[in-house]
């Protein structure tokens, strides 16, 4: 680098030189960015320019101070901090030192309620906030992410730009568009990992389901996912499952998946996903249950207590034919894997509506194509079935597009037998059995739920309707049970 009286004002900056942060810093760079770095520790800040100097122009500061005097106006600041109060401590330090029209972007997995309210707390002093999803984990953010920007069509005016640089592309088109306003981009990246909490359980299901239940070898099971990655099924998840299962401990020489503990983590977006869906009252049973999932793997101590203990099939399962096995489980999980994401994209309509946000889902689609984590062939369907430039109406549910109906349909044999086989054979499907019984709960005339609102009635006069006449109605079941009208 060059003395510091030669360096240009910076074009964005980065605070917050952990691994994520410091390979968006270089991508930044890359792009031909002049990109200011700031840690709160500068040894970080001085090993990123020391291991990486090379990538482009960087102005890196000490303080805090500096840092914001390093960047051209409208300064934009990308904060890659731990979420929580951490993240608020950065915004008020930088708060206090950026003016009018300054950007100030979180780019890490914040609740989209709390970047609702640091928009609107900044917004007062004439800041702009933007809450950015970005995906792709550590080698998406050095070589390029799906990102997904809330806040103001002002601050995307400057910024977007640079973010759309910096992103994947897919058939020329940047995988980064303006969501919506203030805890849109958040709301959205939420939603993306719910849906690839729901994928990434379905795979595991797969997965299981033949080994257990066909007894085939993890090597030879990642040899099928590589095969099903050349089709409908094409996709990043697929992709790596296909690699992780050909792998072998180089220790032990066991199969990779047999020496890893079979208890996954979580940190929290699944969770808020169901419980955002549970507030909107949008069934995300899939989603639901790849949370449930991960936290029955995790608890170590009731299924050892349980093993052996409690009565029920041994898993085996009488199989005929191991190749048409094979292609029901690959059609059973491309089915379920349309209601995951069918359920994920009801959320955002319903968050779009309940918080005032106009987003284009099929855009949304379009940029998760490339970059992220859920990135898959089939999203230019998605991307098509929600295509606003079209004329079309836009279809009540993903399953009622056309080439999703048709999907869907040609599945139901195959998707069937699995989860029937499996419970008879007690192997557990949560995401293949919720996804199925989403399925026949939405084309369902009728539910059982006019039993519930009758017994909601009776124990608590909590009221119901009638498919004959309007009104709301209750009947006196302590007393000579007629019939009133209530309103």
């Amino acid at each position: 680098m060059s003395d510091a009286a030669s360096v240009p004002l910076a074009d964005i900056g980065v605070t917050g030189l952990a691994v994520m942060g410091s390979n968006l810093a270089r991508n930044f760079a890359r792009n031909g960015f002049v990109t200011a770095v700031h840690n709160r520790s500068y040894a970080k800040t001085k090993a990123l320019i020391d291991e990486h100097g090379g990538d482009g122009v960087f102005v890196p500061s000490e303080s805090a101070a500096d840092f914001v005097a390093s960047l051209a106006k409208p300064r934009k600041i990308l904060i890659m901090v731990k979420a929580g109060e951490p993240t608020d401590a950065v915004i008020e330090e930088l708060a206090a030192l950026v003016e009018p029209d300054d950007i100030i972007i979180d780019g890490g997995n914040a609740k989209f309620a709390d970047t609702r309210r640091r928009q609107a707390a900044l917004a007062e002093r004439g800041i702009h906030f933007v809450g950015c999803g970005v995906s792709g984990g550590e080698e998406g953010a050095l070589n390029g992410p799906s990102i997904m920007p809330g806040g103001s069509a002002k601050s995307y005016e400057s910024l977007g730009p640079i973010l759309e640089r910096i992103s994947a592309h897919v058939d020329g088109a940047p995988c980064c568009t303006h969501i919506g306003t203030d805890g849109a981009g958040h709301f959205v990246k939420m939603v993306h990992n719910g849906i690839e909490y729901a994928d990434m359980q379905l795979i595991a299901e797969a997965y299981d389901l033949l080994r257990r239940g066909a007894g085939l070898s993890p090597a030879r099971i990642g040899q099928i996912f590589g095969e099903w990655n050349k089709g409908d099924l094409d996709s990043f998840l697929i992709e790596i499952t296909a690699q992780v299962l050909s792998q072998v401990d180089a220790e032990t020489g066991a199969p990779f998946v047999d020496v890893v503990v079979d208890a996954a983590g979580m940190k929290g977006t699944g969770t808020w996903t169901v419980q955002t869906a549970l507030d909107l009252g949008i069934p995300v049973s899939g989603i639901a249950e790849a949370v449930f999932a991960r936290g029955l793997s995790s608890a170590a101590a009731h299924r050892a207590a349980a093993a052996g203990v409690l009565p029920g099939p041994d898993g085996t399962w009488p199989i005929a034919d191991v190749d048409a096995f094979v292609e029901d489980v690959r059609i059973a999980l491309y089915a379920s894997k349309i209601v995951a994401y069918a359920q994920g994209l009801d959320e955002i309509f319903a968050g779009a509506a309940e918080y005032g946000w106009d987003i284009n889902v099929g855009a949304v689609a379009r940029i998760w194509r490339g970059g992220c984590i859920i990135r898959a062939k089939f999203l230019n369907r998605i991307t098509e079935a929600y295509d606003v430039s079209t004329g079309i109406e836009l279809p009540a549910s993903l399953l009622l597009a056309p080439y999703f109906t048709d999907a869907i349909a040609n599945a139901q044999d195959s998707w069937r037998r699995v989860v029937a086989g499996a419970a008879t054979a007690g192997l557990p499907t949560p995401g293949f059995a919720a996804a199925l019984s989403y399925y026949d709960g939405l084309r369902s005339e009728r539910l059982p739920a006019a039993l519930i609102q009758g017994q909601r009635d009776f124990f608590g006069a909590h009221t119901y309707q009638r498919v004959d006449k309007p009104g709301t109605f209750h009947t006196l079941w302590s007393g000579d049970r007629t019939e009133t009208q209530t309103a």
